[in-house]
């Protein structure tokens, strides 16, 4: 009897201790779990991610053959480089031809100058002839009723002064139509600036037929050569802005309320698994489009839906990358891994507060 009590003793102690380590077990695992939740939200993460860089269909604003073409596909190029060339030789002969306008144009401004000191000259010497005509008529009239005169004098005076009138207001048109013609207007000569513009447009389509980067970076999917027709406003070549990097991180709606402007990201991309890169957002998206509900014909159209778990969406959120390592080139779409960090230092912090309250302010 004492060793079956001992042995049933000792089987009651092996069941609690049991007991009492699943119950440890469970319990760890239940802090375990919100720890791993709370982490889980506090930062954030997704593998939804690509790499991005802003890109530009570079054209020409001039049409024409492509004559050069010292760029290859996949080139960096930097800024100022020439990425090609349109014929300029038929944008130079209007340039020419307008520039030789233009010296025409001086000339005919002055002698358009000329003709009206000319005519002032005339209308000067008319003034007098009319002044002096009608001084003889006042000096001849009182002298008809002392028979002085005759009657016929008196009328070819008057002859003489309607006649050198009209000639002064003939005069003076003159001079008007010579100054209209001059198109003086102020300082400016509308003559002149007509010619000038017409040298300048010129000039501009003989640059325009250079083509260069308007910044540095890469070029990417060339696919023309020397003697391809280049239509104005058409792309020829496509450029991949090196001066920015950031990734689109494709985050759930459930995430956003712990994702804000200025907070610190970690990167990670699957072509360097052993790099990391840091990186700050920049701001969250605010649309998405939704095929469900979008317009048709001016009518919205709703889908019926059965669904019993609702998905939720994925939003944008766009994240600088700040740090740039020769050794380690960004290319665009590359995979990556985004964890966001929060805010690590105070001054991030209240960065971030006074950029929002200068947003609200103007907003206001």
């Amino acid at each position: 009897m004492p060793a079956a009590t001992e042995t049933s003793e000792a089987s009651m102690t092996l069941r609690f201790a049991g007991h009492v380590l699943s119950a440890a077990i469970v319990i760890a695992a239940i802090v375990v779990g919100l720890y791993v939740a709370r982490l889980y939200y506090i930062y954030p993460r997704t593998d939804d991610a690509y790499v991005r860089a802003n890109s530009v269909g570079i054209a020409p604003h001039v049409s024409g053959p492509i004559t050069e073409l010292p760029i290859v596909d996949n080139q960096y190029v930097k800024q100022g480089d020439l990425l090609f060339v349109v014929d300029p030789r038929p944008y130079q002969a209007v340039l020419d031809a307008t520039t030789a306008k233009l010296q025409l144009t001086e000339l005919d401004i002055k002698a358009l100058e000329d003709a009206i000191r000319t005519a002032k000259s005339d209308q000067i010497r008319l003034e007098a002839d009319a002044a002096y005509a009608r001084q003889y008529l006042a000096r001849i009239e009182p002298l008809l009723a002392k028979h002085f005169v005759t009657a016929n004098d008196v009328f070819n005076a008057r002859s003489r002064v309607n006649a050198s009138e009209a000639a002064v207001e003939a005069a003076g048109s003159d001079v008007r139509k010579a100054q209209n013609q001059l198109g003086q207007y102020g300082d400016i000569n509308a003559l002149r600036k007509a010619a000038e513009a017409a040298v300048y447009d010129a000039k501009l389509n003989v640059g325009y037929c250079y083509v260069r980067a308007p910044y540095n970076g890469y070029v990417t999917n060339l696919n023309i050569a020397e003697g391809q027709y280049a239509n104005e406003g058409r792309q020829v070549v496509s450029l991949i802005d090196d001066r920015k990097w950031y990734v689109i991180a494709n985050f759930r709606e459930t995430f956003l309320s712990h994702i804000e402007p200025g907070m610190t990201a970690e990167v990670f991309i699957l072509a360097y698994p052993n790099k990391r890169f840091r990186g700050r957002v920049q701001g969250v998206g605010w649309a998405l489009y939704q095929q469900n509900g979008a317009s048709v014909e001016g009518l919205p159209q709703v889908d019926a839906t059965l669904n019993w778990v609702r998905l939720s969406q994925r939003f944008p959120v766009r994240i600088v990358l700040e740090d740039r390592d020769p050794k380690f080139p960004f290319r665009m779409g590359n995979t990556a891994v985004v964890t966001i960090q929060g805010y690590r230092d105070q001054n991030c912090r209240d960065q971030n507060q006074r950029d929002q309250d200068s947003r609200e302010q103007s907003n206001h």
